[in-house]
Protein backbone atom coordinates (compact mmCIF):
# COMPACT_ATOMS: atom_id res chain seq x y z
CA UNK A 1 0.00 0.00 0.00
CA UNK A 2 1.58 3.41 -1.03
CA UNK A 3 1.28 6.47 0.48
CA UNK A 4 -0.63 7.79 -2.08
CA UNK A 5 -3.56 5.14 -1.31
CA UNK A 6 -3.83 6.51 2.38
CA UNK A 7 -4.62 9.57 1.62
CA UNK A 8 -1.65 11.01 3.61
CA UNK A 9 -0.79 13.66 0.94
CA UNK A 10 0.04 13.56 -2.83
CA UNK A 11 3.39 13.25 -4.75
CA UNK A 12 4.68 16.12 -5.50
CA UNK A 13 6.50 16.38 -8.96
CA UNK A 14 8.25 18.96 -10.87
CA UNK A 15 7.62 17.80 -14.59
CA UNK A 16 5.37 15.77 -15.69
CA UNK A 17 5.66 13.81 -19.07
CA UNK A 18 2.55 11.62 -20.35
CA UNK A 19 2.16 10.18 -23.81
CA UNK A 20 -0.32 7.83 -26.45
CA UNK A 21 -3.17 7.86 -23.46
CA UNK A 22 -5.72 7.49 -26.72
CA UNK A 23 -9.03 8.89 -24.76
CA UNK A 24 -11.78 8.24 -27.28
CA UNK A 25 -10.18 4.41 -28.16
CA UNK A 26 -11.68 1.21 -26.29
CA UNK A 27 -8.43 0.37 -24.98
CA UNK A 28 -7.52 3.40 -23.04
CA UNK A 29 -7.10 2.72 -19.39
CA UNK A 30 -9.20 6.39 -18.38
CA UNK A 31 -9.42 4.94 -14.93
CA UNK A 32 -6.43 3.40 -13.72
CA UNK A 33 -4.42 7.16 -15.47
CA UNK A 34 -7.08 8.88 -13.79
CA UNK A 35 -6.24 7.59 -10.38
CA UNK A 36 -2.75 8.10 -11.07
CA UNK A 37 -3.29 11.96 -12.10
CA UNK A 38 -4.69 12.33 -8.43
CA UNK A 39 -1.95 10.94 -6.50
CA UNK A 40 0.67 13.74 -7.42
CA UNK A 41 0.87 16.91 -7.46
CA UNK A 42 2.86 18.37 -10.70
CA UNK A 43 3.97 21.63 -10.97
CA UNK A 44 4.28 21.66 -14.53
CA UNK A 45 2.75 18.74 -17.20
CA UNK A 46 3.83 18.07 -21.05
CA UNK A 47 1.30 16.01 -23.06
CA UNK A 48 3.30 14.83 -25.77
CA UNK A 49 0.68 13.65 -28.40
CA UNK A 50 -2.14 10.81 -29.19
CA UNK A 51 -3.83 12.54 -26.21
CA UNK A 52 -6.86 12.45 -27.66
CA UNK A 53 -7.31 9.59 -30.69
CA UNK A 54 -9.45 11.77 -33.45
CA UNK A 55 -8.59 8.92 -35.98
CA UNK A 56 -10.74 6.21 -33.95
CA UNK A 57 -12.99 8.98 -32.10
CA UNK A 58 -16.55 8.05 -32.49
CA UNK A 59 -19.99 9.95 -30.55
CA UNK A 60 -21.22 6.49 -29.94
CA UNK A 61 -17.88 6.33 -27.56
CA UNK A 62 -16.91 8.84 -24.81
CA UNK A 63 -17.09 7.24 -21.48
CA UNK A 64 -17.67 9.05 -18.30
CA UNK A 65 -13.95 8.16 -17.06
CA UNK A 66 -12.33 9.66 -20.51
CA UNK A 67 -14.23 13.00 -19.85
CA UNK A 68 -12.81 12.68 -15.83
CA UNK A 69 -9.71 12.46 -17.46
CA UNK A 70 -9.90 15.97 -19.59
CA UNK A 71 -11.94 17.16 -16.66
CA UNK A 72 -8.96 16.46 -13.83
CA UNK A 73 -6.83 18.43 -16.33
CA UNK A 74 -8.77 21.52 -16.23
CA UNK A 75 -8.83 21.16 -12.82
CA UNK A 76 -5.18 21.51 -12.84
CA UNK A 77 -5.10 24.69 -15.59
CA UNK A 78 -7.49 26.34 -13.21
CA UNK A 79 -5.18 25.94 -10.26
CA UNK A 80 -2.39 27.75 -12.83
CA UNK A 81 -0.18 24.24 -13.28
CA UNK A 82 1.37 25.08 -16.69
CA UNK A 83 0.08 22.39 -19.41
CA UNK A 84 1.03 22.04 -22.76
CA UNK A 85 -0.08 19.83 -24.99
CA UNK A 86 2.48 18.80 -27.97
CA UNK A 87 0.39 17.43 -30.76
CA UNK A 88 1.07 13.73 -32.31
CA UNK A 89 -0.45 11.69 -35.18
CA UNK A 90 -3.41 10.68 -34.04
CA UNK A 91 -4.65 14.28 -32.90
CA UNK A 92 -2.89 15.63 -35.86
CA UNK A 93 -5.64 18.06 -36.51
CA UNK A 94 -4.44 20.06 -33.99
CA UNK A 95 -1.02 21.11 -35.48
CA UNK A 96 -3.05 23.95 -37.28
CA UNK A 97 -3.70 25.53 -33.87
CA UNK A 98 0.23 25.77 -33.13
CA UNK A 99 1.10 28.16 -30.51
CA UNK A 100 -2.86 28.59 -28.86
CA UNK A 101 -2.55 29.38 -25.61
CA UNK A 102 -5.14 30.36 -23.33
CA UNK A 103 -4.25 30.46 -19.22
CA UNK A 104 -2.10 28.38 -18.24
CA UNK A 105 -2.87 25.67 -21.25
CA UNK A 106 -0.86 26.00 -24.71
CA UNK A 107 -0.51 24.02 -28.01
CA UNK A 108 2.87 23.44 -29.80
CA UNK A 109 4.08 20.57 -32.36
CA UNK A 110 7.67 20.22 -30.36
CA UNK A 111 9.35 22.32 -27.27
CA UNK A 112 12.47 23.33 -26.02
CA UNK A 113 13.24 22.52 -21.99
CA UNK A 114 16.09 23.89 -19.50
CA UNK A 115 16.12 21.93 -16.54
CA UNK A 116 18.71 22.76 -14.21
CA UNK A 117 20.79 23.95 -17.02
CA UNK A 118 20.54 20.80 -19.42
CA UNK A 119 18.86 20.71 -22.69
CA UNK A 120 15.82 18.99 -23.41
CA UNK A 121 14.13 18.71 -26.34
CA UNK A 122 10.63 17.28 -26.73
CA UNK A 123 8.16 16.45 -29.26
CA UNK A 124 6.11 13.18 -30.16
CA UNK A 125 8.06 11.43 -32.69
CA UNK A 126 6.25 10.20 -35.78
CA UNK A 127 7.80 13.01 -37.94
CA UNK A 128 10.76 9.55 -37.87
CA UNK A 129 7.71 6.88 -38.78
CA UNK A 130 8.38 6.48 -42.72
CA UNK A 131 5.00 4.86 -42.86
CA UNK A 132 2.80 7.29 -41.66
CA UNK A 133 4.30 10.04 -43.37
CA UNK A 134 3.92 7.85 -47.01
CA UNK A 135 1.17 6.01 -46.61
CA UNK A 136 -0.86 7.05 -44.17
CA UNK A 137 -4.09 4.55 -45.30
CA UNK A 138 -1.96 2.01 -44.23
CA UNK A 139 -1.37 3.21 -40.99
CA UNK A 140 -4.68 4.21 -40.40
CA UNK A 141 -5.43 0.43 -41.02
CA UNK A 142 -3.44 -0.90 -39.13
CA UNK A 143 -4.70 1.40 -35.87
CA UNK A 144 -7.59 -0.24 -36.99
CA UNK A 145 -6.24 -4.03 -36.01
CA UNK A 146 -4.40 -2.37 -33.08
CA UNK A 147 -7.46 -1.28 -31.70
CA UNK A 148 -9.11 -4.51 -32.50
CA UNK A 149 -6.02 -6.07 -30.29
CA UNK A 150 -6.84 -4.17 -27.36
CA UNK A 151 -10.14 -5.33 -27.64
CA UNK A 152 -9.29 -9.35 -27.66
CA UNK A 153 -6.58 -8.51 -25.06
CA UNK A 154 -9.61 -6.97 -22.87
CA UNK A 155 -11.48 -10.18 -23.00
CA UNK A 156 -8.83 -12.43 -22.38
CA UNK A 157 -7.51 -10.48 -18.98
CA UNK A 158 -10.84 -10.25 -17.75
CA UNK A 159 -10.60 -14.04 -17.76
CA UNK A 160 -7.23 -14.18 -16.91
CA UNK A 161 -7.70 -12.06 -13.80
CA UNK A 162 -10.85 -14.13 -12.81
CA UNK A 163 -9.57 -16.96 -12.53
CA UNK A 164 -6.13 -16.25 -10.39
CA UNK A 165 -4.31 -15.38 -13.69
CA UNK A 166 -1.95 -12.21 -14.25
CA UNK A 167 -2.79 -9.24 -16.99
CA UNK A 168 -1.00 -9.28 -20.00
CA UNK A 169 -0.39 -7.55 -23.25
CA UNK A 170 -1.08 -9.10 -26.54
CA UNK A 171 0.59 -6.60 -28.19
CA UNK A 172 3.37 -6.12 -26.40
CA UNK A 173 4.03 -9.68 -27.04
CA UNK A 174 4.05 -9.53 -30.62
CA UNK A 175 6.07 -6.49 -30.87
CA UNK A 176 8.93 -8.16 -28.62
CA UNK A 177 8.37 -11.72 -31.27
CA UNK A 178 8.78 -9.65 -34.17
CA UNK A 179 12.48 -8.93 -35.35
CA UNK A 180 11.44 -5.75 -37.67
CA UNK A 181 9.25 -4.43 -34.69
CA UNK A 182 12.27 -4.41 -32.14
CA UNK A 183 14.55 -3.21 -34.88
CA UNK A 184 12.22 0.13 -35.43
CA UNK A 185 12.55 0.82 -32.19
CA UNK A 186 16.16 0.65 -32.06
CA UNK A 187 16.48 2.89 -35.06
CA UNK A 188 14.22 5.26 -33.66
CA UNK A 189 15.62 5.98 -30.72
CA UNK A 190 18.78 6.20 -32.28
CA UNK A 191 18.06 8.53 -34.68
CA UNK A 192 16.42 10.59 -32.50
CA UNK A 193 18.86 10.78 -30.29
CA UNK A 194 22.05 11.31 -32.65
CA UNK A 195 19.52 14.80 -34.18
CA UNK A 196 19.41 16.01 -30.61
CA UNK A 197 23.10 15.48 -30.39
CA UNK A 198 24.11 17.76 -33.39
CA UNK A 199 21.80 20.36 -31.66
CA UNK A 200 23.24 20.04 -28.59
CA UNK A 201 20.86 18.62 -26.28
CA UNK A 202 21.14 17.30 -23.47
CA UNK A 203 18.08 14.98 -23.95
CA UNK A 204 15.23 14.23 -26.05
CA UNK A 205 12.22 13.35 -24.94
CA UNK A 206 9.17 11.19 -27.26
CA UNK A 207 6.17 9.09 -27.11
CA UNK A 208 4.74 7.84 -30.23
CA UNK A 209 6.07 3.69 -30.37
CA UNK A 210 4.48 2.55 -26.61
CA UNK A 211 7.81 1.54 -25.92
CA UNK A 212 9.03 3.03 -22.48
CA UNK A 213 12.29 4.11 -22.06
CA UNK A 214 15.15 5.89 -20.37
CA UNK A 215 18.48 5.17 -22.10
CA UNK A 216 21.73 6.85 -22.77
CA UNK A 217 23.41 6.59 -25.84
CA UNK A 218 26.90 8.00 -26.71
CA UNK A 219 26.99 9.39 -30.35
CA UNK A 220 29.65 11.27 -32.72
CA UNK A 221 28.76 14.37 -31.06
CA UNK A 222 28.49 13.75 -27.27
CA UNK A 223 26.23 11.96 -25.02
CA UNK A 224 22.50 12.09 -25.04
CA UNK A 225 20.03 10.63 -23.05
CA UNK A 226 16.58 9.53 -24.62
CA UNK A 227 13.44 8.87 -22.60
CA UNK A 228 10.06 7.65 -23.94
CA UNK A 229 7.15 8.03 -21.54
CA UNK A 230 5.56 5.30 -23.23
CA UNK A 231 1.58 5.23 -23.20
CA UNK A 232 -1.60 4.68 -21.28
CA UNK A 233 -3.11 1.72 -23.07
CA UNK A 234 -0.57 -1.53 -22.40
CA UNK A 235 2.15 0.20 -20.77
CA UNK A 236 0.48 2.62 -18.25
CA UNK A 237 3.59 4.46 -17.66
CA UNK A 238 4.87 8.05 -17.25
CA UNK A 239 7.86 10.36 -17.42
CA UNK A 240 8.55 12.55 -14.04
CA UNK A 241 11.44 14.92 -13.19
CA UNK A 242 11.82 15.57 -9.52
CA UNK A 243 14.79 17.43 -7.81
CA UNK A 244 17.07 16.85 -11.02
CA UNK A 245 16.26 13.48 -11.25
CA UNK A 246 14.16 11.61 -13.96
CA UNK A 247 12.39 8.68 -13.09
CA UNK A 248 10.40 6.28 -15.25
CA UNK A 249 6.52 5.67 -13.55
CA UNK A 250 4.81 2.64 -14.00
CA UNK A 251 0.89 1.84 -12.74
CA UNK A 252 0.46 -0.97 -10.70
CA UNK A 253 -3.01 -1.64 -9.44
CA UNK A 254 -1.61 -2.78 -5.88
CA UNK A 255 -0.18 0.38 -5.48
CA UNK A 256 -3.64 1.81 -5.03
CA UNK A 257 -6.74 0.74 -2.69
CA UNK A 258 -9.41 -0.71 -4.13
CA UNK A 259 -11.99 0.86 -2.79
CA UNK A 260 -10.12 3.83 -3.02
CA UNK A 261 -9.41 4.26 -6.75
CA UNK A 262 -13.28 3.27 -7.72
CA UNK A 263 -14.70 5.94 -6.04
CA UNK A 264 -11.71 8.24 -6.81
CA UNK A 265 -12.89 7.31 -10.59
CA UNK A 266 -16.67 7.31 -9.99
CA UNK A 267 -16.70 10.59 -7.74
CA UNK A 268 -19.13 13.22 -9.08
CA UNK A 269 -19.79 11.25 -12.81
CA UNK A 270 -23.43 11.86 -12.27
CA UNK A 271 -22.71 15.41 -12.94
CA UNK A 272 -21.04 14.68 -15.53
CA UNK A 273 -23.97 12.56 -17.61
CA UNK A 274 -26.07 15.70 -17.68
CA UNK A 275 -24.02 17.38 -19.68
CA UNK A 276 -22.90 16.27 -23.19
CA UNK A 277 -18.97 16.15 -24.02
CA UNK A 278 -19.33 19.63 -25.94
CA UNK A 279 -21.24 21.09 -23.24
CA UNK A 280 -18.56 20.14 -20.85
CA UNK A 281 -15.59 21.21 -23.20
CA UNK A 282 -16.98 24.70 -23.71
CA UNK A 283 -18.09 25.49 -20.16
CA UNK A 284 -14.29 24.37 -18.84
CA UNK A 285 -12.65 26.68 -21.63
CA UNK A 286 -15.15 29.45 -20.74
CA UNK A 287 -14.20 28.89 -16.57
CA UNK A 288 -10.38 29.18 -18.33
CA UNK A 289 -11.14 31.88 -20.09
CA UNK A 290 -13.17 34.37 -17.45
CA UNK A 291 -9.65 32.68 -14.81
CA UNK A 292 -7.25 34.48 -17.71
CA UNK A 293 -9.47 37.82 -17.95
CA UNK A 294 -9.18 37.90 -14.13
Amino acid sequence: MTENSQGKGKRKVDLLVISDVHLGMYGCRAKELLNYLKSIQPKEVILNGDIIDIWQFSKRYWPKSHMKVVSHLFKWMSKGIKITYITGNHDEMLRKFEGFSVGSFELQNKMTLNLDGQKAWVFHGDVFDVTMQHSRWLTKLGAIGYDALILINQVVNFFSEKFGGARISLSKRVKNSVKGAVKFINQFEEVATDIAAENGFDYVICGHIHHPEMKEYETQHGKVKYLNSGDWIENLSSLEYHKGKWSLYQYHDEDFDEETSEEMAEKDLDNLSEKTPKELFGKMLQDMYIKDKS
